[in-house]
């Protein structure tokens, strides 16, 4: 990076923070300096406007600078935000939210004295509105289409009471309120900015926008009045940068520039994990590892409408190769053992439903696994017709020791590579027999997962064209049932009929890796791999 440029960023942010501390803004800070907390992005954030909060790299930052009625907690249940308490009714399609009183908009010229005004239930409204409304085109309109009383969907009784009106019962939809798409914003300044609003963002959250030169880096400063205390991090302010090469974040990081880094990729693998996926031993006296489920199923998925005379359309084929590879050494050889063998269905780890006991998958078993090729008319794989595998670049080594076990069993796999547009296309499309393919969770219920399978949904997210008429009864059975034990025992019932049919070969549930330098504390690890930075403390 020119040294130019990064010292206008470091005056920028300093004159944001304090005209009389100097910090070089990276992680080191000098005696006497005031604190920023340092992160980099891989991607680079394309806007900070909550309507379009897609990406992890947005989402961070717009989580960073906003609020929702409620959120969650580092085990993901749903708690108290700019809403202090909420009823549903009975029947499940009413949502009545009381809403706090101490809660504020940032500063701006806007407001009255240019002091940042109270959130009131008409906020809430406005908010909800633009996310459905077709001339925002909020890639977030998901979110309540098909589940709201179109008519009157978003009330404001007064200032205080907001209500939502659902057309029937969607157990899940306390979860998708705490996504960010949800935030909180003033409409009075949307109307004044336009889509200008992405780079001057006013929320009501615990830091507040100062700077974002895009593609570089952006600043923000610690919001001294935010509703749920200013004390519990002790930060002055947050910097992201945005270096697209994991190599270089990492080498800064090690010169303590950084403060905080997720994600690994091989290059630095070995470096920083032992090979049984615990921190290197020479790096522990300068950084923290901190490792937690992430609500993402990876698995291949076949398209059981595409091809008759294809092999994969038997179950018991489907099922042999379910057993016939390792996982847990495939997560030791090739990913330092981030992750977890998907042993219980597609329901990953990390959320409450998830209970291996209750819904038992495949584990590696070679001998069952060539049983099942015989009784499905292929001993030892003959007969077998080469099946081939769509994957992207990124996923060549796993689909590789995948398909050099099966070879034992007498399966031929060809491995067809793609980009990842492309790949995803075929997959749409219904083009493709049989792809890699990964399920990120956009809310912690698992019923997130399960709309893969639903046989009313088109693809996405149904790219396996799977269809059960006791799994979508069990489906719609789960969306009306508020008490979580019997909703969870639809779920498992719902994962059993997946092991048994075989829809997939389930791979392995995702974790997070986080590399924390030693003197930050109060990092939040939780499934959604959400970046909290209210309480970071350094």
């Amino acid at each position: 990076m020119n040294k130019v440029f990064v010292l206008l960023f470091t005056l920028i942010f300093l004159i944001g923070c304090s005209s009389d501390t100097a910090t070089n803004g990276g992680a080191t800070q000098a005696a006497g300096a005031k604190k920023v907390f340092v992160y980099n992005q891989i991607n680079s954030i394309t806007s900070l406007d909550p309507a379009f909060a897609r990406s992890q790299n947005n989402i961070w930052g717009v989580d960073h600078l906003f609020n929702g009625l409620v959120r969650l907690d580092e085990q993901l249940n749903i708690k108290p935000s700019i809403a202090k308490s909420w009823e549903i009714s009975e029947d499940g399609k009413t949502y009545t939210f009381r809403l706090r009183d101490d809660v504020f908009f940032h500063d701006h010229e806007i407001f009255e004295s240019g002091k940042g005004r109270k959130v009131v239930a008409q906020d809430v409204v406005n908010s909800f509105n633009r996310i459905v409304d077709n001339k925002v085109n909020s890639p977030g309109s998901w979110l309540f289409k098909g589940k709201i009383d179109e008519n009157n969907a978003f009330t404001a009784i007064d200032e205080s009471t907001f209500v939502l009106k659902l057309n029937k019962a969607f157990r899940p939809m306390l979860g998708i309120l705490t996504m960010q798409y949800c935030s909180i914003i003033p409409q009075e300044v949307v109307n004044q900015l336009g889509k200008d609003f992405r780079s001057n963002p006013i929320g009501t959250g615990p830091f507040k926008f100062k700077k974002w030169i895009e593609g570089q880096a952006l600043f923000l400063t610690k919001n001294e009045n935010y509703f749920e205390g200013s004390n519990a991090s002790n930060v002055d302010g947050v910097k992201v940068e945005f270096m697209s090469d994991r190599k270089t974040a990492f080498l800064e990081m090690m010169k303590g520039k950084i403060d905080f880094m997720s994600g690994l990729e091989s290059s630095i693998a070995n470096e920083l994990l032992t090979p049984t996926g615990e921190l290197n031993p020479q790096k522990k006296d300068q950084l923290q590892l901190l490792k937690a489920p992430y609500l993402n199923t990876e698995y291949l998925g076949i398209n059981l409408k595409q091809n008759p005379s294809n092999p994969l359309m038997k179950k018991k084929v489907r099922q042999a190769l379910n057993y016939g590879f390792d996982r847990a050494q495939m997560l030791k050889t090739l990913r330092n053992n981030i992750g977890k063998p998907a042993d219980a269905g597609f329901t990953p780890r990390g959320l409450p439903s998830y209970n291996a006991d209750a819904a038992p998958g495949y584990n590696y078993n070679p001998d069952k696994a060539r049983q099942l090729l015989k009784e499905a008319g292929y001993p030892n794989g003959k007969g077998l017709s080469e099946i081939e595998l769509l994957t992207n670049k990124d996923y060549l080594d796993l689909c590789t020791f995948i398909a050099r076990q099966w070879e034992d069993l007498g399966v031929k796999v060809k491995i067809e590579l793609m980009e990842s547009a492309t790949l995803r296309q075929q997959m749409t499309n219904g083009n493709a027999d049989f792809f890699r393919a990964s399920w990120i969770a956009d809310y912690p219920d698992a019923e997130s997962f399960f709309t893969v399978f639903y046989s009313k949904n088109a693809a996405p997210p149904r790219y396996t064209r799977f269809e059960n008429a006791k799994f979508d009864q069990l489906y719609e059975q789960a969306l009306q049932e508020n008490e979580d034990a019997k909703r969870y025992d639809l779920y498992h019932q719902m994962d059993r009929i997946l092991i048994e049919e075989a829809p997939v070969i389930f791979l392995f549930y995702d974790e997070t890796a986080l590399f924390v330098q030693k003197d930050i504390k109060g990092i939040s690890k939780n499934a959604i791999n959400l970046l909290d930075v209210r309480g970071v403390r350094k």
